[in-house]
């Protein structure tokens, strides 16, 4: 570990200041207290550029951190905290049918959305009022509704972090999958996504099939972007703690997805299982329900619990410890596969 006086050598007047021991409650949705050893925000590549090429900063781990809404501190960070703060939208390519924008990864991801339906931009609306920040949506393959953040990424900018290199990575070359992709797998740490590339629609075709999407829509009367937005808003509203009000990260579990042979026995023993056939041989098992069959939904021991209205979400009440949320999660992963004979993977980072 690299003595203070080395590390505040990096606050020259061109290069971002490292501040040290630096509260990251502020930088996450879980609202958890926990301390970075070092941190720095940083607003473009070259920023970037300088602080990871310093020799200091090549003695500690560094983790890259955008809004915070996917990560659950369950100790103080000992490295250094890079906070990514790349802004802007500019428009690439445009013509009748569709548009292409290039955005800032540290913006942030609703109020991209929200931009986009007002200028009558297709292709976001049913990932509205998800938090976080425009890098994070690669990373995670963010999805609800329907639809998956994976059909309007076109290409999405990199740096890499031991070269400082920048790499472009096409649609194809992101490997995406059910909340997955390749910066997720191969080469998870290695690349800061500095800006993501989207390609929209002028010519939308609406996805209103999944859940209860379609009703809520008409009742608001026309079928549009803003109709489509404010529904999903809504229904979010009603299943998910408002973020500036109870702490979280959404989602903590993923969906399992199990072949046919282990949905048939799960609808054997349980004839009222919801599912969603993936293909001829999966099919996806919604999470919530198997942690609300065991009884688990509004679970509460101290301000950790389970959020009343959903559970699949996890909440900090006010003053919860990340180790208190993660030891509630593993004892629902536990329930879970003892139950069910479904080990659930979690969809939040842990550190």
């Amino acid at each position: 570990m690299p003595n203070i006086k080395n590390l505040t050598s990096l606050n020259m007047s061109n290069i971002p200041p490292v501040k040290e021991y630096v509260s990251l409650k502020p930088y996450t949705s879980f609202g958890i207290e926990a301390t970075a050893r070092y941190f720095a925000a940083f607003s473009g590549e070259d920023e970037l550029k300088q602080l990871l090429s310093n020799p200091v900063c090549s003695e500690v781990p560094a983790l890259i951190m955008g809004g915070g809404s996917n990560i659950l501190f369950t100790q103080d960070y000992q490295g250094l905290v890079l906070h990514n703060n790349i802004r802007g939208l500019e428009i690439l390519e445009e013509n009748e049918q569709s548009v292409v924008i290039r955005v800032g990864a540290g913006e942030n991801w609703d109020e991209l959305v929200g931009y986009c339906v007002r200028q009558g931009w297709a292709g976001l609306e049913n990932l509205s009022y998800i938090p976080g920040q425009v890098g994070a949506s690669p990373i995670q393959n963010i999805g609800a509704y329907g639809a998956e953040v994976k059909d309007t990424i076109k290409m999405v900018h990199t740096l890499n972090r031991h070269s400082l290199m920048p790499l472009t990575y096409s649609n194809a070359d992101c490997e995406f999958d059910y909340r997955q992709s390749i910066f997720k797998k191969q080469l998870r740490g290695k690349r800061v996504i500095t800006h993501v590339v989207f390609l929209l629609s002028k010519k939308p075709r609406y996805n209103l099939n999944y859940g209860t999407l379609n009703v809520t829509v008409r009742q608001k009367g026309a079928v549009n972007l803003t109709n489509i937005r404010q529904a999903v808003i809504d229904i979010r509203r009603q299943k998910l703690p408002e973020p500036d009000e109870t702490g979280s990260a959404g989602s903590f579990f993923k969906n399992p997805v199990v072949d046919q042979n282990k949905y048939r026995k799960l609808v054997s023993n349980h004839p009222d299982l919801p599912s969603y056939k993936l293909n001829k041989k999966h099919y996806k098992i919604p999470a919530g329900w198997l942690i609300d069959q065991l009884g688990w939904k509004g679970y509460r021991e101290g301000d950790a619990g389970v959020h009343p209205n959903q559970a699949l979400v996890l909440v900090n009440y006010g003053n919860a410890t990340g180790r208190q949320i993660y030891e509630l999660a593993t004892r629902i992963r536990k329930a879970v596969r003892d139950h069910f004979g479904i080990d659930l993977d979690y969809e939040v980072n842990i550190l």
